[in-house]
């Protein structure tokens, strides 16, 4: 039941985000915010795409336990288009709302990014490995976390000053997207069922890239 429920949800999803990406960098009509949204989209289904499709191979097949190279690429893959996705949603906020300057909070993006994806590549992370260390899971996460957290304030601040109805709930997807995951990485290892938690955390970021195509069908006709 499991692997039928899950490879469908996870089909629906990445066929849902790339396609919708598409759909924006298409009809962004020059509107390059909407154009970098559609582009994080698909940076986003197509980087989840590297652990979910070995993830169903492997639950329709002979089980996880013979997949342990490539779930282990697909992890690392992922690790880095996530911290992309976060860095082009920056740049979405920047073009919604007009900014220049702010070289500081630039510098503190791309230093975050840059930290999080540097620990990503260390080979303590063992990515290939059944039993990955969690101290490396916490520590390549906690830039990852900051990152998070910045681009969240920056939409709520942002979305608030200017009235901004179709962004408003933007820094929610990300509250919710981080608190689905952050148990997953210390608990999931001990308790499998916390991975359960990995489907609400999907539907958060599927949520944010609904804001942007609705916003680009209101904005772009």
């Amino acid at each position: 039941m499991q692997k039928i429920a899950e490879t469908m949800f996870d089909a629906v999803y990445l066929i849902s985000v790339i396609t919708i990406g598409i759909l924006m960098i298409r009809g962004s009509k020059g509107d390059r915010q909407f154009r970098l949204f559609g582009w994080m989209a698909v940076v986003l289904g197509a980087g989840d795409s590297f652990h979910l499709v070995p993830r169903a191979l492997a639950l329709c097949t002979t089980g996880l336990e013979n997949y342990t190279f490539s779930l282990g690429v697909g992890k690392w893959i992922t690790s880095v288009t996530m911290t992309i996705f976060y860095v082009l949603l920056y740049y979405v906020w920047r073009q919604r709302y007009k900014i220049s300057g702010r070289g500081g909070v630039t510098a503190a993006v791309y230093g975050l990014a840059g930290v999080r994806i540097a620990l990503c590549m260390m080979p303590q992370n063992r990515w290939f490995s059944v039993e990955a260390p969690l101290s490396w899971g916490i520590y390549r996460n906690i830039p990852f976390a900051l990152l998070g957290l910045v681009v969240l304030v920056l939409f709520y601040r942002s979305a608030r000053e200017q009235g901004d109805t179709a962004f408003r709930w933007m820094w929610l997807t990300i509250v919710l997207s981080f608190g689905f995951y952050i148990p997953v990485v210390l608990w999931a290892d001990t308790l499998p069922l916390i991975g359960m938690l990995m489907i609400p955390k999907t539907c958060a970021y599927v949520w944010a890239i609904l804001i942007g195509y609705f916003a680009m069908k209101q904005e772009c006709r």
